[in-house]
């Protein structure tokens, strides 16, 4: 994964930091339109955005 501050992350995709901390802890749902920002913002591709095998390892609450 990369290592990038929610702040830089919202800032790279035109989010605000509040709404993408809230989307990291499960918060808030995230559209489509605003999963593909954040691919966009991370350089990925959306699929591999979406992809499980991306998150083994991290503790799910």
């Amino acid at each position: 994964m990369r290592e990038i501050s929610q702040e830089e992350l919202a800032f790279r995709a035109g989010l605000s930091r509040t709404y993408v901390s809230e989307v990291e802890r499960g918060e808030r749902n995230v559209s489509i339109d605003n999963m593909g920002l954040l691919a966009q913002a991370l350089d990925l591709p959306l699929h591999e955005l979406l992809n499980p095998a991306m998150f083994k390892g991290v503790d799910a609450e």
